[in-house]
């Protein structure tokens, strides 16, 4: 999800900058990484037709101003180097561990760029090379030093694909698909051998038609619509009850939030006490979003629900005349559950006791929280006039109020799976 930031003082003039953070997935579609893209809020060519400058506005946002945590989590980062910046001693600076080093399908494979490949895979970073459409034999000389093969689906010709992975998966490489615009495409990436998948195919709604949900995923809504209507405390254990790893995953996290106190949970009921009925209604809501309830795995999609929950709750005090942060945060959550339980939005806010100001934003993008969420759908999206149209629709939320709520955002939606709230 990209951020919003002033760009440091070494740029002329004080203008707005978007830093990408795209997912990137592995062959189990489980977060492996993070590729961090430059994007522009103007459009002054002098200064951001230059690469050098785009790239190291990133690492700088990236590892100084917001800090690596905050915008990888525990995940690596992949970053695109100009010729020059390969070759500065500035990219010696990057941990190591937790970067890949993305060269440029523009940078001339020379014997000083290949020598500086080999260094900096000696010194112990990875590399990757980018936007591989063919094999093309003047960028042997890079192989050696390279571990990933990023291929562009979008540039590689049809019926040229399998060559390509035969070719490089023969030296030994991971193959990682990018551009993956649909589950089709990415489901053929994968017979084909590609190791990882880069794009947002798996936050689309696959709607089937006649679909039951799990008894697990039926257990959770009506607990999550028993909390929303504030139902007694008996009838919201008595639904919990039903079933076995939901109570478990409770009593950790209740636990887990107890830690350091005299008071610990040992039934629904003192769960429920300990967490309050704001976080347990939280918890709910991102559990639905789990891999296994009972084991609270992060998957992208619950990632890229937190971080526009989160991010509509902290900007909703900024839009003029609205408030109500809890109705953001359930907004921005219940914007993916189309494509998480495969059925259309509408029958699942149906079936909810969904406020109707909630019921307006998801289904029309209508009012404040219809405007926060496009908002946030368009920094998705990384297209700048976009993003600034969706933001003149806002009236009191600055690209300040933005860079803030994305960084904590990113941070809390990072710390979710770890911490269990």
């Amino acid at each position: 999800m990209p951020i919003a930031s002033q760009d440091p003082p070494t740029l002329a003039g004080r203008v707005n900058l978007f830093l990408g953070r795209q997912p990137i997935l592995d062959r189990r579609q489980e977060l492996y990484a993070f590729e961090l893209l430059y994007r522009s809020g103007t459009r002054n060519a002098a200064v951001f037709d230059d690469e050098i400058r785009a790239t190291a506005t990133v690492i700088t946002n990236a590892f100084n101003e917001l800090g690596v945590e905050s915008v990888l989590g525990r995940y690596r980062g992949f970053i695109n180097l100009t010729e020059a910046l390969l070759l500065s001693d500035m990219i010696e600076l990057l941990p190591r561990d937790r970067v890949v080093l993305e060269v440029l399908e523009t940078v001339r494979p020379s014997p000083t760029v290949a020598a500086r490949c080999a260094q900096l895979h000696d010194l112990g970073f990875s590399l990757a090379l980018d936007d591989v459409s063919s094999v093309d034999k003047t960028f042997e000389p890079l192989l050696p030093a390279v571990e990933f093969i990023k291929i562009d689906l979008k540039k590689t010709a049809p019926g040229a694909l399998r060559e390509i992975v035969r070719h490089f998966k023969a030296r030994g490489m991971a193959l990682l698909a990018e551009k993956v615009d649909s589950r089709t495409q990415a489901a053929e990436c994968l017979a084909l051998g590609f190791d990882y998948f880069q794009g947002y195919f798996f936050a689309k709604p696959e709607i089937i038609s006649g679909k039951k949900l799990s008894q697990s995923e039926m257990t959770l809504l009506d607990v999550l619509g028993l909390v929303l209507t504030d139902a007694d405390q008996a009838a919201i254990e008595e639904a919990l009850k039903r079933d076995a790893g939901l109570t478990m995953s409770l009593l950790r996290l209740a636990n887990s939030v107890a830690s350091g106190l005299r008071q610990h949970a040992a039934t629904i009921g003192s769960a429920i006490m300990l967490l309050g009925r704001r976080q347990l209604q939280r918890w709910l809501q991102l559990l639905l979003y789990a891999s296994d309830p009972g084991r609270n795995l992060p998957t992208p999609l619950m990632q890229l629900a937190a971080t526009r929950g989160r991010m509509m709750e902290l900007l909703l005090p900024h839009a003029a005349g609205h408030d109500g942060e809890d109705l953001a945060f359930i907004t921005g959550i219940m914007s993916l559950m189309d494509t998480l339980l495969k059925q259309p939005l509408a029958e699942i806010v149906a079936s909810l006791p969904v406020p109707p100001d909630v019921r307006q934003a998801l289904l029309e993008r209508g009012g404040r929280l219809g405007a926060l969420l496009a908002l946030c759908e368009r920094l998705e999206e990384g297209d700048s006039a976009r993003i600034s149209r969706a933001l003149a629709l806002l009236p009191g939320v600055s690209v300040e109020n933005v860079n803030r709520a994305q960084a904590e955002a990113l941070r809390w939606a990072n710390s979710i799976a770890e911490q269990g709230n």
